[in-house]
């Protein structure tokens, strides 16, 4: 799979012309915008081609035809240059895409080799198969010490507890690194009482025989227990979804995400909607332990109030469906656990920046958050975490800051890495940008994905989306190769002025307007995960 330059590799000149020097210089708008990208970027994605009609029902929505969103990949530890990746292609305003589509990539993320699994119709699913269904969303992928692949899918037809609807949790293995995926096999199968959503999957570090698969499964009018589902023979069966955390008929959990800890440790961790008396709905991240490989789990326990007011254009009101609500979560060496997430406290309600805490005794207590975005100034959006096996900490996001830059109708946005080896102290890495985030789908919101991905080898390797250049709606995937420079000065950090963490001030109180304000964006955004996945 070859960028549209016929190279393989691309560098810059996107949006802008090539030019030197891609790292953000300070707070606030610079005077000029940085050169498109001082970092290697390989395009992954390619247009999907899938055959008119090939969903099967009769159009209900937008179809955007050429987008990616909402990327994940893995790293296989059993072979460092073999990483696998799947993102959403051909996305419906109303919800999921037509089809998920994977590549692997077998010299460290120099060129990929598309293939896919019969999640949907559009991908090969067909009657009386586990895949028969019109849309898939939320691709998760996973790697076991053995080097087995794992895919996951929420596949599903119709609107959410719509009549006559349907959803699944569809998992697909590969043996050969990507190159190939067995038939799906459904960890369960509803009808339109229920709704099996945002699911994640994860094999164990330690044991290769165990694989977990965790998501919520809504019903009417607002409950979504956390469900969960194991395999103890490496994929040859798996248990049946169960629920192993309910917070009753006017909650919901959201992102559940299962972290492995030395000693056979198992956190489920997520994000909980909880609708008070007074009609308000609140965020909290909390997670739940297991000793037992899934088998029985703790009570819950809070990592932190989640305290969004969500992204929008400042010129329009244009909002963006970004990754407010969602934690993303990562262990480092000895078990040290890391959350981060988008969050408002530190603007006091006017803005989101991100936001990290961390755990060391097991995910029981955590620490006062941390702000980590180098520009606190502007909008911050969409974190993903990830701890390298030496222990330096990388959180990948975008902002608006060059936004300023735009003309009426234009949304720039920008992707960047921050780097530390204590949690403290940041190195800011420009990745690309900018590029118009209003040349990105709408599916209730400017929309490149809920989440992105982030791990490494011999590096950090960032996998995100970006909107093209032109005037048409179109966003592709990209992993960028920041090389050994951010690691390096994470290594040995100094004190960076605004770039340095702040700890979240005592008894930081925000105004009651803003807390109003983010009740309100959270329900929002609660009834629009009810009718749109």
């Amino acid at each position: 799979m070859r960028a549209r330059n016929g190279a393989g590799v691309i560098s810059c000149a996107l949006l802008a012309a090539c030019g030197g020097g891609g790292s953000g210089g300070g707070a606030g708008t610079p005077s000029v915008p940085p050169p498109y990208s001082a970092v290697t970027l390989v395009q992954l994605s390619q247009a999907a081609n899938f055959a008119a009609g090939c969903d099967g029902v009769a159009p209900n929505g937008t179809l955007y035809t050429d987008p990616a969103a909402e990327p994940s990949f893995v790293v296989n530890p059993a072979n460092s240059m073999n990483l696998i990746a799947g993102w959403q292609h051909n996305r419906w305003s109303t919800g999921g895409a037509q089809g998920l589509s994977l590549a692997a990539s077998f010299d460290g993320g120099t060129t990929w080799t598309p293939s896919s699994a019969a999640f949907s119709r559009c991908t090969g699913g067909a009657s009386g198969t586990a895949g028969d269904y019109a849309r898939a969303s939320d691709v998760w992928l996973t790697a076991s010490p053995s080097g087995a692949v794992y895919a996951l899918s929420l596949s599903f037809t119709g609107g959410t507890l719509a009549a006559g609807s349907s959803s699944a949790m569809l998992v697909a293995q590969s043996q050969d690194g990507g190159r190939s995926w067995s038939a799906p096999v459904a960890l369960i199968q509803d009808g339109e009482l229920f709704f099996d959503d945002k699911g994640s999957i994860t094999a164990d570090s330690t044991d290769s025989n165990y694989v977990y698969a965790v998501w919520d499964r809504l019903s009417a009018p607002s409950a979504g227990p956390s469900y969960f589902a194991v395999t103890a023979d490496a994929g040859t069966t798996w248990a049946a979804g169960r629920s192993i955390y309910d917070p009753g008929l006017t909650s919901q959990t959201l992102g559940n995400q299962i972290v492995v800890l030395p000693g056979d440790v198992l956190l489920d961790v997520f994000t909980e909607l909880d609708t008070g008396g007074g009609g308000q709905t609140t965020a909290q991240a909390h997670l739940v332990r297991s000793l037992d490989h899934g088998t029985t789990w703790s009570a819950p326990i809070t990592i932190a109030q989640l305290e969004a007011v969500g992204t929008v254009d400042p010129r329009t009101g244009q909002g963006v469906r970004d990754g407010a609500d969602i934690v993303s979560v990562s262990a480092g060496p000895g078990g040290v656990v890391y959350v981060a997430w988008q969050d408002a406290r530190f603007s006091g309600g006017a803005r989101d920046g991100i936001v990290m805490t961390h755990s060391t005794d097991g995910g029981t207590t955590w620490a006062a958050p941390v702000e980590v975005n180098a520009d606190g100034a502007v909008q911050a959006f969409t974190p993903t975490v990830h701890v390298e096996a030496g222990g330096v900490i990388a959180v990948a996001y975008y902002d608006l800051r060059n936004d300023a830059f735009a003309p009426f109708g234009s949304l720039l946005a920008d992707a960047w890495l921050v780097t530390s080896s204590d949690g403290s102290n940041f190195q800011e890495t420009h990745l690309s940008g900018p590029f118009d985030m209003d040349l990105a789908p709408n599916s209730r919101g400017l929309f490149v994905g809920d989440y992105e991905a982030l791990s490494s080898a011999s590096g950090f390797l960032p996998l995100y989306v970006q909107t093209d250049a032109g005037a048409a709606v179109r966003s592709d995937a990209f992993m960028a190769f920041p090389g050994a420079t951010a690691a390096a000065h994470a290594a040995a950090p100094v004190a960076m002025g605004p770039f340095e963490a702040l700890a979240s001030p005592a008894g930081l109180t925000l105004a009651p307007t803003a807390r109003q304000k983010i009740a309100r964006r959270i329900e929002a955004r609660r009834l629009e995960r009810r009718r749109e996945p």
